[in-house]
C-alpha cells in the first residue's frame, strides 16, 4: 500500500481522515524546509510535473510551482490562452499529448466541475486538483486545515464559519469536507439566495445572522463574492452586502472576543472584508499563503514519493 489511499488528489469528499492527517502532519515538514536557508530538498528529482490552467489563478499557480521547484521536480506550465485550446482543441487530445510527453503528474484547474476526474480516466499520471468549477478545491481546504492547526494546535471541536459565497465556492466544499473529517463543527453563514440549498445534508449548520456566528465561531474563513460567476442581480450592491455579512473592525469590536480571521485570496477589500481586519493581528491570511506552498510539498511527496508505485 502506498502513502496515501488514492492515487489522486481529485476532492476531499473521498479522502479518508487519516489521509488528511498525514497530508497536514508532512506539511508541517516541509514548512520547516520552508525556513532553512536553503529551501531546495531533492524529493523528486527527475519527476516531470506539468501545471494545466485552464482557468486564471494566480496564488495556487505560482504556489505549485513553487512547491515542485522546491521539490527538484521537472516543472513545465500550460496556459490554455496560448495553446491549442484556443482554436478549439478538446481536454482529451490536449492532455493526451501531454502525456505522450511522459509526465509523472498534472495538477490541474478548470471551469468545469468533475474536469479532474475525467482526467484521471485519460491519463496514467497522478492527478491533482487545483479547482475544478464549483466543485472542489482540496489542497486550499488542506492549507486553510493545516494553517488552523498550526495557530490553536487541534482541529477536533473546533468552531469554524465560514462566511460569505457558497454556492459558488469549492472552496467552502473542500473545508466542509475536510473539517468535519477532522471533528471540528463547521457553520455557513451568508445571504440565503448563496447558500445551496439541501447544504444541510452534510452536517453543517446554516446561520445567516453574521452577528450570532462571531460569536459562536472560533475562527471565520471569509470569501470572496464571486461576481464573474453570478447572473445580474444577485447582489443588490456592494454596500447592502457589506452592511449585513462584511467582516469589518467595528463589527469585531462589538464582539470583544479573540477569533481567527482566514481569507483564501482574491480579496475584495471593502466588500467581505475590510482593509483593517484583513492585515490586522486576528488574521492569518499571509500564513495560508506560506503554509500553502508546504501543503502542496506534501501532496506531490506523497503522491509521487517512493511508494507511488504501490497505489492502487
Amino acid at each position: 500500500m502506498g502513502a496515501l489511499k488514492n492515487k489522486h488528489l481529485i476532492g476531499l469528499e473521498h479522502t479518508p481522515a487519516k489521509d488528511i492527517q498525514k497530508l497536514i502532519d508532512t506539511g508541517f515538514t516541509f514548512r520547516e524546509v520552508l525556513d532553512r536557508p536553503i529551501k531546495k530538498v531533492p524529493s523528486l528529482t527527475g519527476k516531470n510535473i506539468v501545471n494545466l490552467f485552464f482557468e486564471n489563478s494566480t496564488r495556487t499557480r505560482i504556489s505549485f510551482e513553487l512547491a515542485e521547484k522546491r521539490l527538484s521536480a521537472d516543472v513545465t506550465n500550460f496556459s490554455a490562452s496560448a495553446s491549442s485550446v484556443s482554436k478549439g482543441e478538446g481536454l482529451k487530445d490536449t492532455v493526451q499529448n501531454i502525456h505522450a510527453m511522459k509526465m509523472d503528474c498534472a495538477v490541474m484547474r478548470h471551469p468545469v466541475p468533475g474536469s479532474c476526474l475525467q482526467l484521471s480516466k485519460f491519463v496514467d499520471a497522478v492527478v491533482i486538483n487545483a479547482g475544478d468549477g464549483t466543485h472542489e478545491h482540496p489542497t486550499q481546504a488542506l492549507l486553510d486545515m493545516m494553517s488552523i492547526k498550526e495557530k490553536f494546535g487541534k482541529l477536533k471541536g473546533l468552531k469554524i464559519a465560514i462566511v460569505g459565497d457558497i454556492i459558488h465556492s469549492r472552496v467552502a466544499l473542500s473545508n466542509i469536507y475536510g473539517l468535519q473529517k477532522m471533528g471540528a463543527k463547521v457553520t455557513l453563514c451568508g445571504p440565503p439566495h448563496l447558500i445551496p440549498r439541501g447544504i444541510h445534508e452534510l452536517g453543517v449548520s446554516v446561520n445567516t445572522d453574521i452577528d450570532e456566528v462571531i460569536e459562536w465561531a472560533d475562527a471565520l474563513n471569509v470569501l470572496r463574492i464571486q461576481r464573474e460567476r453570478m447572473g445580474v442581480g444577485i447582489i443588490p450592491s456592494v454596500r447592502e452586502y457589506r452592511d449585513f455579512f462584511g467582516i469589518t473592525q467595528e463589527r469585531l469590536d462589538t464582539h470583544k472576543k479573540e477569533i481567527v480571521i482566514m481569507h483564501p485570496g482574491p480579496m475584495n477589500r471593502g466588500v467581505e472584508i475590510d482593509s483593517s481586519v484583513a492585515d490586522g493581528d486576528q488574521a492569518i491570511i499571509l500564513d495560508q499563503v506560506l503554509n500553502g506552498v508546504a501543503i502542496r510539498m506534501s501532496i506531490l511527496y506523497l503522491l509521487l514519493g517512493p511508494d507511488e508505485g504501490e497505489k492502487s
